[in-house]
């Protein structure tokens, strides 16, 4: 039976935000260690993101409040969630791309696995152009993104979409994501899942392509 590969988009395929925050502070001309929010490298030390993991609030109240404070240091009023990413990653897009998933990705895609993107904000951060900047995507069967569908992980009907336009039963899906609730959503619909780890991202993609019978890469 054939298999796929589907991957969230921020986080897994891309560094985070919280992993770039030199690069950022470069490119805006602030001072080097301006931006102190660490996300899951420092929970403690970040009570909004603490909001985000108890659903008290979403991932993109999450990244829109980030984006309106780093707009206000560079004096600008940042009030559109893409605005942060598109002015400090849009200059190099492969400068912000795992090299494990980049690997991993190729890897699948050799050994004859299908491979998806499933994201709640892929054009909405990158902007609708982005995808011709990123010849890896030009790899991948589908690409199920809620800056259209409208439908946000965890929702069931976002994994259906995806699962669709594959044309794959859930359980021949491996599934990853950083997020602990779109993980659960994905074994809820059936899928084989991997919670991805930003700080160990050779780790969790041995597993994914463990799951499919694949050699995953090294540390």
């Amino acid at each position: 039976m054939t298999q796929a590969l589907v991957l969230d988009f921020g986080g897994v395929i891309s560094r985070t935000l919280f992993e770039t925050h030199e690069l950022t502070e470069r490119t805006l001309g602030l001072a080097p260690g301006t931006l102190t929010w660490r996300g899951p490298f420092d929970p403690a030390s970040d009570p909004l993101w603490r909001e985000m993991q108890a659903d008290r609030i979403s991932e993109r109240d999450y990244y829109l409040t980030r984006t309106r404070e780093v707009g206000r240091l560079v004096g600008e009023d940042w009030d559109r969630m893409e605005t942060l990413v598109q002015r400090t990653r849009g200059a190099d897009v492969e400068a912000v791309i795992r090299p494990e998933a980049v690997d991993a990705i190729r890897r699948a895609k050799a050994g004859g696995c299908k491979l998806a993107v499933l994201s709640n904000e892929l054009d909405l951060f990158y902007g609708a152009g982005f995808r011709t900047r990123l010849p890896l995507l030009g790899l991948f069967d589908a690409i199920v993104d809620a800056t259209y569908t409208e439908v946000l992980k965890p929702d069931p009907r976002a994994y259906e979409l995806c699962l669709a336009q594959l044309a794959l039963p859930a359980a021949a899906c491996v599934f990853v994501d950083d997020q602990q609730r779109n993980v659960q959503g994905a074994r809820r619909a059936g899928m084989q899942v991997v919670h991805f780890d930003v700080a160990q991202p050779a780790r969790s993609y041995r597993e994914a392509l463990a799951l499919l019978g694949l050699e995953g890469p090294t540390e």
